[in-house]
């Protein structure tokens, strides 16, 4: 869909800020960032994605009410286009400054610097995107599409790099990967909270009901509250006494039979909201929201209740496979990690591929349990070869990904292997080879990378709910951790000022 003109607005200079340093690098910082926008088009091309879609929702709505499809006026498009130039600058803004959309809001509505780079300063007002409009700018765009801008922004960093104004291409000599663990947004996933948390949203769901003009006979609903709030005291207290074990066998069964009379009563209240939802104020698709958030829990608490019991009152082990870790998030597993801070880990498996530089390449957030790093590494490489048009001249990962179809294949496709061996006796062998000694040491850095992505850009823990949501954050950090990067490299500009 073609871009039409937008008509520029008046605007402030920016202040000139003396006194401190941190302050003016991140003004240059983003000034570059704005810089990167422009000269790779990456900006124009996520405002003719959104286009493409705005375009194609209109048509589908139109077919949905049975009328002929009307193309959108150009003032109309034009207001789209802002809209989506201020979501991608906000985007990235908010994955270098704060992550929360109350937090950034507000920082923008204090910052000139924000304000100019998110492109919403005026000079007799400035309208400051609420906490609601910045979630729907995170929104808007897929996965697929975010991937799309971080391919192309690659692309020109190796092969076009004189269109970014850098001083060098980016190499791509070195492929180094790793994979971590993106932790859900969850409380730790104890058996019996379970039941509670059960309870809790049942509950809420049937108040929620009841205030809109359908109510059943039945306890007042802040009653269970109360009772589920004194077993969970009971049972965490529980631990403490000499005769523990009893307790909390006691204990759960007192709450698996208040969770199944809460059953018995959020059925019958989701049966009649479905059939009665017209002679209240809901709107169809609220009716709709409630039930499926209502069943959702329903169909899961049996084997919660299940689960608990095996564990608690039967003493048996669950395997990791099936476990419930969240009623609200079925797409987290069980990650064993074995690290110093944590023994096991709840979330989603992270493949990060990166190459000498710093600047990522690759990355596959897993939504099933993760087939081990052994089978991440091939098609990791082929999507790193279809975005710049060949392989890296080497790879470089630990012995996870060490296997003997992973060096057959290397070796088949031109790549040096400097995957470290898990022979021990191997080990020692290859690392006579200065090249290999040479990768395996810069290997090391690659941890220090997946800790900035979490700690700088996706934040801990990641906020985002559902695994569509996570992968969406997962693409719009490492967007703008690249711009942030490349932001930093010397540009051509730069080096030719030095040699003047």
């Amino acid at each position: 869909m073609r871009i039409v003109p937008e008509q520029l607005e008046l605007s402030r200079e920016l202040p000139v800020v003396v006194g401190n340093v941190d302050y003016l690098m991140f003004q240059k910082r983003l000034e570059r960032l704005d810089e990167l926008l422009r000269l790779s088009g990456l900006e124009e091309a996520y405002v003719e994605q959104r286009l493409s879609a705005w375009r194609e929702e209109g048509r589908k709505l139109a077919t949905t009410e049975g009328r002929a499809y009307q193309e959108p006026s150009g003032k109309a498009q034009a207001r789209y286009q802002k809209m989506c130039r201020q979501a991608l600058r906000c985007n990235l803004a908010r994955q270098l400054t704060e992550k929360e959309y109350r937090k950034f809001s507000r920082r923008v509505a204090e910052s000139p610097l924000l304000q100019w780079f998110c492109r919403i300063e005026r000079v007799e007002q400035v309208k400051v995107p609420s906490k609601s409009a910045l979630e729907r700018y995170d929104k808007m765009a897929s996965e697929s599409e975010i991937r799309g801008l971080v391919d192309l922004l690659n692309r020109q960093a190796v092969t076009e790099w004189e269109r970014l104004d850098l001083a060098k291409a980016v190499a791509l000599d070195v492929y180094f990967s790793d994979t971590t663990c993106v932790k859900a947004n969850i409380h730790f996933p104890t058996d019996w909270v379970l039941l509670r948390d059960g309870v809790r949203t049942l509950m809420k769901g049937m108040k929620l009901i009841r205030k809109h003009g359908l109510k059943q006979r039945m306890p007042a609903p802040d009653l269970f509250l109360r009772q589920i709030n004194r077993l969970s005291m009971e049972m965490s207290q529980s631990r403490r006494r000499p005769d523990s074990a009893k307790r909390r066998k006691a204990t759960l069964r007192q709450m698996k039979r208040l969770t199944k009379v809460v059953l018995e009563h959020a059925q019958r209240y989701v049966l009649r909201l479905q059939k009665e939802w017209e002679q209240t104020d809901l709107s169809e698709g609220e009716m709709k929201g409630i039930v499926r958030r209502l069943q959702g829990v329903m169909e899961q608490l049996p084997e919660a209740m299940r689960q608990a019991h095996e564990r608690i009152i039967g003493g048996r082990q669950v395997a990791n496979k099936g476990k419930i870790l969240s009623l609200y998030e079925p797409d987290i597993h069980v990650i064993v990690r074995h690290k110093a801070d944590a023994e096991v880990e709840f979330g989603n498996t992270l493949l990060l591929a990166e190459q000498t530089d710093g600047l990522i390449l690759d990355w596959e957030l897993e939504q099933a349990i993760s087939r081990g790093d052994v089978a991440l590494l091939q098609p990791s490489l082929e999507r790193v070869k279809a975005v710049i048009g060949q392989y890296p001249r080497a790879a470089g990962a630990d012995r996870g990904f060490d296997s003997k179809e992973n060096r057959r294949w290397l070796e088949a496709q031109g790549i040096q292997n400097a995957l470290c061996p898990r022979s021990p006796q191997e080990l020692k062998e290859r690392m006579g080879d200065p090249t290999f000694r040479k990768i395996q040491k810069r290997r090391a850095q690659t941890e220090a990378r997946i800790g900035i992505l979490k700690n700088d850009f996706l934040g801990r823990p990641m906020r985002s709910k559902g695994f569509e949501h996570r992968q969406k954050a997962v693409a719009w950090a490492i967007l703008a951790h690249n711009l942030w990067l490349l932001a930093q490299l010397p540009g051509a500009s730069e080096a030719l000022k030095k040699a003047a």
